[in-house]
């Protein structure tokens, strides 16, 4: 999804969307049985509303704004590998959080993406409703464009409090997903050589 237009920090347009977003906490809170003005929710509609804004942050963001030109020549066409990368984002089924690791490598072509970059990329995409099999091809995508590498590789493994809160209730349940792109899914070498990297730890 494209990113909107508008800003939500400190502006009049934020400030409204913060006010709305509170009455329809305030509201919930109420059709579940609570009472929103005893001591301990009085402030909690516009909490949560300052949390929600701050959780799809990603909405407010581009890819250009979060590069910033931070693409340089470099000579190095081994693989380069980011393990490790927290992440942090919403289920759009359930709007409940999923949590977790990527793991980025790609395959420079003359252009190397400095290191920083990828964690904003994976907090750009992740902090927008998602599922996690979209995320994962959002962020190779993304890698793929900046860079123009020669291939891409991205490894997401997380945990969903949508399984573990409701529903089945399984604890230790995981979700892994993949996507391999240019010379990640042309040769299996270089995509064992990736995996035998994420995973020998």
């Amino acid at each position: 999804m494209a990113a909107p237009t508008h800003r939500n920090n400190d502006s009049a347009w934020g400030l409204s969307m913060t006010e709305q977003l509170a009455d329809h906490y305030r509201q919930i809170i109420q059709e579940i049985g609570e009472d929103p003005d005893r001591e301990g929710l009085r402030d909690t509609p516009k909490r949560a509303a300052k949390a929600m804004q701050f959780l799809n942050r990603g909405y407010f963001q581009s890819l250009e704004e979060i590069v910033n030109g931070a693409v340089f020549e470099s000579d190095t066409d081994e693989m380069v590998l980011i393990k490790d990368i927290e992440l942090y984002s919403i289920c759009e089924h359930h709007l409940l959080p999923f949590t977790g690791k990527c793991h980025i490598a790609y395959m420079p072509r003359g252009k190397v993406l400095g290191l920083s970059k990828f964690a904003r990329i994976v907090d750009m995409y992740a902090r927008r409703m998602q599922i996690q099999e979209n995320l994962t091809r959002q962020i190779a995508e993304a890698v793929q464009q900046v860079t123009d590498a020669r291939g891409v590789a991205v490894v997401i493994e997380a945990h969903h409090l949508c399984m573990m809160m409701r529903g089945v209730e399984k604890q230790n349940s995981s979700m892994t997903s993949s996507v391999m792109l240019g010379a990640f899914r042309e040769s299996q070498s270089t995509r064992q050589e990736f995996l035998t990297l994420v995973h020998g730890r």
